[in-house]
């Protein structure tokens, strides 16, 4: 159970997301005047606007799909913020945001244009399930199994209708899919770095 005095409110569990639901408000706000310039739009990221791969995810297509992400973040937080540092976290939206973009790049390349922080999400939710592994708690296990068969479901049956209704555009599954990459790639890294630290204090 969650509750407000397990809540990790550090300011390096904290200052990330923040920082992420702040710019991804601001983008909302200023979605008329800047978006051309920063979501991803493959076209211009084959022309060189390289910067798309990565400021495209803090877009959104309306208020709806901004509160769902927001939401999702703010949960991810709760449930696994004790694990977070500025660094690690940062590091982790990062290489989720350019396995997501990088994916939809090469494997669909029918998507011309993407938005939204679902794709990196996944891959936020697959590190937090390891972290509970890692940290033997056994519910890190049922997390890691059921974010991957939704990702199986969406990539054999679709995404729900309803959610596309909802956010006024198709769901792009492909994000998910690559975005839980990019987080089970971090996971391995985060993890191979973290033995190898110990090992290497244990040899001192």
């Amino acid at each position: 159970m969650i509750s407000l005095r397990s809540l990790p409110v550090a300011k390096s569990q904290l200052l990330v997301p923040l920082i992420i639901l702040t710019l991804s408000v601001v983008a909302y706000l200023l979605d008329n005047i800047i978006s051309e310039i920063f979501i991803y739009n493959r076209t211009e990221i084959g022309q060189g606007q390289i910067w798309r791969l990565f400021t495209g995810h803090l877009f959104h297509t309306n208020g709806a799909h901004l509160l769902l992400n927001l939401s999702a973040i703010t949960l991810l937080w709760a449930l696994h913020g004790q694990f977070y540092t500025k660094s690690n976290y940062l590091s982790l939206l990062l290489l989720s945001a350019l396995a997501t973009s990088v994916g939809l790049y090469f494997f669909s390349p029918e998507l011309h244009r993407y938005v939204g922080l679902s794709g990196v999400l996944h891959g936020v939710f697959v590190w937090g399930a390891v972290m509970d592994i890692r940290h033997k708690d056994k519910t890190g296990y049922l997390l890691f199994i059921g974010v991957w068969l939704k990702v199986a479901y969406e990539q054999l049956y679709g995404a729900s209708g309803d959610i596309a209704k909802l956010i006024g555009a198709n769901v792009a599954i492909d994000a998910h899919l690559w975005g839980a990459v990019g987080g089970l790639i971090y996971s391995i890294i985060y993890l191979l770095k973290q033995r190898h630290g110990i090992n290497g204090q244990a040899a001192h």
